[in-house]
């Protein structure tokens, strides 16, 4: 787009808050937020930045959204980087998106809290605050009874479940309801996240206080608390909903940039004691060939993405997106935008910039912490540096379990910074054969046709680490580029702890901190494959199933026993009986059937 096209652009904008994206094609180069749509458009008419001319020349297109206030306008800008991933940003690698409630566009719409709605329907938000998102969509679901299930679960139910005798659901699926009252219902829930407050928080109030009367008094303080929720919840597009005055929890943030790339140290404290520490990288604004590295900033066009007030910008955002927040927050400098320090300080948080004391000497030590690179205190930035990739903030772990190849699983762990992450754990059924290598093949061509079609709802990994040696790893790569996916990997193979890359085995230090990284991940990966193994072993229907006394119980211990229906037939008596509920009758049945 030439300058003439951005003017034009601009003049068909509204003057309200809103959001903002520079395309080409399909892919988004740039996000930004704005008080006024078109005015903040029409600066890009005339960029100070080359980079900046360089990124409005490749864009062939602005589309924009329109928000309620400017907060809503700044949260919708953190979660539509975190999911765009657009190349002219500052992008948390570890991020997570705001929570919306989706009404969806079905002939019986149904309610939920979502990241990512579906086509069609109807969203609110987003907001910051999950804990109390859930809390307004439970009593919603009480008071309306609005479906939340699947439409899987719906379709072809013969009878209500548990959420209709619960009396959270008014059971459309089975004509406990007809089409029009439950629409009414709908329209109801909907004026209450258009505003009318009233719709969701009079007949709370009457219910609590009827149970309040009724010496309730258990039900009425749970309803309060759900009342409070309520009643606070349309304060979240930037009004206070606290005034925290004790700083009981502080968090402690420092950043440092270096080309490209940029860290953030995160101390945090409670009651005056430091609890805990966390280092975050973050990918700064990508360098145009043109340009002279100044990044757009939220009020000026030529404003440098890459220094730490920019990076705290971002990342203050991207970071709390479904955190709680801390009763205060330090900071080694002021964010470059200050619409974040007011959105934390409507939160109610305290924002300062400690000059002397105890405070600036956490900061100071926050600084220190974000200088740092790779080494034994940082056992991921080691590992990347040894690598020669960028720091692996997400590894995922990948391994194979059977028994002679039957009850084929394969396992999908995750580490972020070094830390288990439970939630992004993945386990999959693979095709029964004795082949590891095919094995592996299977399953990181599951996880990497799932990341191409945009169906696995989890970052892409940094790094893969696959278990076993050369083999494994060629078959795991053979599936990356038979999909296309772009993921680096390397194996760790267990006999000699060797690490298996692309170009050649190495032989790491036994002390090395990112030799001890890859191991937990691997044996991570090991202990879930093997525990969802021993699961599907037990399910499967065997010969045993045949011998009398040999009940489910008894079955899933003589397996766990000897691996296999084989290994049960080549056992003693002896071996047998040692089994709980193995008596001499039933090991001389089994020794005569099997």
């Amino acid at each position: 787009m030439d300058a003439d096209a951005v003017r034009e652009r601009a003049a068909d904008l509204p003057t309200e808050p809103g959001v903002y994206q520079f395309r080409a094609g399909e892919t988004t180069l740039y996000v930004g937020k704005a008080v006024d749509l078109s005015d903040r458009v029409r600066s890009y008419a005339d960029p100070r930045s080359g980079r900046i001319r360089g990124m409005v020349g490749r864009a062939d297109r602005i589309e924009f959204a329109v928000t309620d206030t400017e907060t809503q306008a700044l949260l919708l800008e953190a979660n539509l980087i975190k999911r765009l991933r657009p190349r002219y940003n500052v992008r948390l690698k570890d991020d997570k998106s705001y929570p919306l409630v989706a009404i969806t566009d079905h002939p019986i719409p149904r309610i939920e809290v979502t990241r990512d709605p579906e086509e069609g329907a109807v969203a609110y938000g987003p907001f910051t605050n999950k804990r109390r998102v859930d809390a307004v969509v439970k009593a919603i679901r009480d008071e309306y009874r609005l479906r939340g299930c699947s439409d899987h679960k719906y379709a072809n139910r013969d009878r209500p479940c548990l959420d209709y005798e619960m009396g959270i659901c008014s059971a459309p699926c089975t004509g406990e309801i007809d089409s029009e009252s439950y629409a009414e219902d709908v329209a109801a829930a909907r004026r209450f996240f258009e505003g009318e407050t009233g719709v969701l928080a009079d007949p709370l109030r009457r219910r609590m206080e009827a149970a309040a009367g009724s010496a309730e008094f258990e039900r009425a303080a749970n309803l309060r608390d759900r009342l409070e929720a309520v009643e606070a919840f349309h304060g979240e597009g930037g009004e206070a909903v606290s005034d925290r005055t004790d700083d009981r929890t502080v968090d402690v943030l420092a950043a440092a940039a270096e080309g490209d790339t940029a860290r953030v140290a995160r101390l945090h404290s409670e009651r005056g004691q430091l609890v805990d520490r966390s280092r975050h990288r973050l990918d700064a604004a990508a360098v145009g060939d043109e340009g002279d590295g100044d990044d757009v900033g939220e009020e000026d066009a030529g404003e440098d993405a890459n220094t730490p007030a920019a990076v705290l910008s971002a990342f203050l955002t991207q970071y709390y997106a479904e955190r709680e927040f801390p009763d205060a927050v330090l900071l080694a400098e002021r964010p470059a935008d200050p619409d974040v320090v007011d959105w934390l300080e409507a939160e109610g948080v305290s924002v300062r910039v400690p000059g002397a004391g105890r405070e600036a000497k956490l900061v100071e030590l926050a600084l220190k912490n974000a200088r740092k690179r790779g080494g034994r205190e940082d056992p991921v930035g080691a590992l990347g540096e040894r690598l020669g990739i960028d720091r692996p903030a997400r590894i995922e772990g990948f391994d194979v379990s059977h028994a002679q190849g039957t009850a084929v699983v394969g396992s999908d762990v995750c580490f972020v910074d070094g830390s288990a992450e439970t939630s992004d754990y993945r386990r999959k059924k693979l095709t029964d054969r004795n082949d590891d290598y095919a094995n592996m093949r299977e399953l990181v061509r599951w996880r990497s046709e799932r990341a191409v079609a945009g169906e696995d709802d989890r970052p892409d990994p940094d790094l893969l680490l696959i278990d076993g040696g050369e083999g494994q790893l060629g078959a795991a790569r053979d599936a990356l580029a038979e999909t296309g996916w772009d993921a680096p990997a390397v194996a760790l193979a267990k006999a000699e702890e060797l690490v298996v890359t692309p170009t050649g085995t190495r032989k790491w230090p036994d002390d090395a901190p990112e030799l001890h990284l890859l191991q937990r991940v691997r044996d991570e990966a090991h202990r879930f494959a093997v525990s969802y193994h021993q699961t599907v072993r037990d399910e499967v229907a065997t010969v045993l199933d045949d011998v009398p006394g040999v009940g489910p119980q008894t079955r899933r211990r003589l397996l766990r026993r000897f691996g296999s229906v084989e290994s049960v037939r080549e056992a003693s008596l002896d071996d047998l009986t040692d089994v709980d509920g193995v008596g001499d009758a039933t090991a001389e049945t089994l020794r005569e059937r099997l």
